[in-house]
C-alpha cells in the first residue's frame, strides 16, 4: 500500500512543492511521523491543511495545519 498526503493551500486548492517531489509512505503511521515532523515548514511555505490518502481512498481530511 501507499500512502500519500494532498497538500492543500488556502484555498483549498492542491499544493505543489516547488521541486514537484511528493512523498509516499509505506504506512499510514510513517506518513502520520513524517507530517508530525514536517508540518511547521509545510505550513510557512504556504500549506494550509492536508488530506491523507491511501491508494487514491480519503483516508481523512482536510486537517488543518494552523497551530491549536
Amino acid at each position: 500500500m501507499a500512502w500519500r498526503w494532498v497538500l492543500l493551500d488556502g484555498s483549498g486548492e492542491t499544493w505543489s512543492s516547488p521541486g514537484g517531489d511528493e512523498q509516499v509512505f509505506p504506512s499510514q503511521s510513517d506518513a502520520e511521523t513524517w507530517l508530525g515532523e514536517t508540518w511547521r515548514e509545510l505550513r510557512s511555505h504556504g500549506v494550509a491543511a492536508v488530506v491523507l490518502m491511501e491508494e487514491g481512498r480519503e483516508v481523512y481530511g482536510p486537517m488543518s495545519l494552523d497551530p491549536a
